[in-house]
This record gives C-alpha cells, sequence and structure tokens, in this order.
C-alpha cells in the first residue's frame, strides 16, 4: 500500500528562495508542496484551504512573524505541525516558538537535504532545534518583559511618537508611557531606542 506524501506549506515573502526550495524539496518522493504563501496572514489560510500536514514557515514575514502565524493552524488545523526556517534566529525567537507548539526551528543555512529529514521528524511529532540556537537560548535566559510590555516596545521600534503607539495599541499614551519605561528599565537600557536594539538581538521582541 502506497503511503500519501507530506502536503506541505511553504511561507516565505522571497519568492526566489520559496520557489528554490519548493523545487529542491519536490524531489523528495515522500514530500509534496502543495500550498505556498508569501505574507504572514496568508499562510493560515493557506494552510486550511490546503489541510496541509507540516507549515513550513519564514520567521520574519510581511504582517506577522513565523511564531504568531504558527498558533492559527495548529488551533484550527490540529494535525499540522509547524516548522520555522530562519535567517534572524535568536534566543528569544527559539523560546516564543517553543511555547507556541513549533516543532521545529532551524536556520536558512541547512540543506535542503536536511530540511526534508527534519520535516520529516516534525511530522512524526517529534521536535528539533538547531543545537547551537538551542545552547544560546539557554545561556540567553527568560525575557524580563510581560507581553504587553514586549508589544508597546516592538511599536516603538521605529521610532513612532507616544501618541501612535497609544493609537495602534488600543492603549492611553499614559499606559504606553509606563509601558515603555518598565521595559527600559527592566532591560537596563539608557533610553527606548537601546532598549529596542537589545531586546531584539536577544530574541525577546
Amino acid at each position: 500500500m502506497t503511503t500519501a506524501p507530506v502536503g506541505l506549506l511553504l511561507a516565505d515573502d522571497e519568492h526566489l528562495i520559496r520557489g528554490a526550495l519548493a523545487a529542491l524539496l519536490s524531489l523528495e518522493e515522500d514530500l509534496l508542496v502543495v500550498a505556498e504563501a508569501a505574507s504572514g496572514p496568508e499562510a493560515p489560510t493557506m494552510a486550511l484551504a490546503h489541510q496541509v500536514d507540516v507549515a513550513v514557515l519564514d520567521l520574519q514575514m510581511p504582517g506577522a512573524d513565523g511564531v504568531r502565524v504558527a498558533t492559527s493552524p495548529r488551533t484550527e488545523l490540529p494535525g499540522c505541525q509547524v516548522l520555522i526556517v530562519t535567517s534572524h534566529g535568536r534566543p528569544g525567537h527559539l523560546k516564543r516558538a517553543l511555547e507556541a507548539g513549533v516543532r521545529g526551528f532551524v536556520p536558512k543555512t541547512v540543506s535542503a537535504q536536511r530540511l526534508a529529514e527534519i520535516i520529516r521528524t516534525v511530522h512524526a511529532g517529534n521536535r528539533y532545534a538547531d543545537p547551537e540556537l538551542a545552547a544560546d537560548a539557554i545561556s540567553a535566559g527568560d525575557s524580563p518583559l510581560t507581553s504587553r510590555e514586549a508589544e508597546v516596545l516592538e511599536l516603538a521600534a521605529d521610532g513612532a511618537p507616544v501618541a501612535e503607539i497609544a493609537e495602534r495599541a488600543a492603549l492611553s499614551q499614559g499606559t504606553v508611557r509606563n509601558y515603555l519605561s518598565s521595559a527600559v528599565s527592566k532591560i537596563g537600557t539608557e533610553n527606548r531606542h537601546a532598549a529596542v536594539r537589545l531586546a531584539r538581538e536577544r530574541g525577546w521582541v
């Protein structure tokens, strides 16, 4: 009896990389790319429409990052396992991914053949995390920020004024200032710009 191939979703906003990966994975007899997406919001829709077995998501995509996207197909499509590939791996990203139920987390430097093996691993219900990223995550420690502090700090990353951040986060300006002040204090920097930079380096936002 022939086993059906593992149906894959590839989500990456870089069309050349996504196309090359699709071509390489199509060489594997037991893997089949059945859907592709170019943005965060598009990925869950495609995963559900095609009932994919494994969603291979880029960490950073327009609209939403891979970790946030990962929660949707897992909620609405319980049998779908999620694997994140990234060129910007940070310890905090790995921890957030694992907390969100992501089964695999690998750098884009991995070979297509190795990626195929990892896809099979997560499809079987097992986990795989890049050893170097895992070691960095252990040594970096947990983020000191609450989810709200991290959200507000991320909104401040592009230098947006407090009024704009407050509108986007649906908070009062005073609350935004309090969150920013608390985040800066916890991270131990002189201002919010330095706090954003350090939090990004550690993958906390």
